[in-house]
């Protein structure tokens, strides 16, 4: 089952789209993602919270780690990215 609203919120935001589309290529930290994708580590941050309370990227390390936080893409994240891409819904 497609989820659109969950589409609909990863493509209303470029950050969003860039993220989850890192992310889909192995777990990183969002550092690695600031730096591979030239976005800003506060809006691979702000990204990453807001895909996270969606459930479609995770952290993969303990929630009391401050620094080396490693982000994965979840099953559900996967989904979506594949629908994203399938329907060509990136800029």
């Amino acid at each position: 089952m497609t989820d659109w609203d969950e589409i609909s919120y990863v493509i209303s935001s470029s950050y969003r789209v860039a993220v989850l589309e890192r992310l889909s290529q192995g777990p990183s930290t969002p550092s690695q993602v600031a730096s591979e994708t030239g976005i800003s580590i506060s809006h691979v941050s702000r990204a990453l919270g807001g895909l996270r309370d969606r459930s479609l990227v995770e952290l993969l390390v303990s929630e009391d780690r401050k620094k080396g936080r490693v982000y994965g893409i979840t099953d559900r994240g996967v989904e979506v990215w594949q629908t994203i891409e399938e329907e060509n819904l990136t800029d």
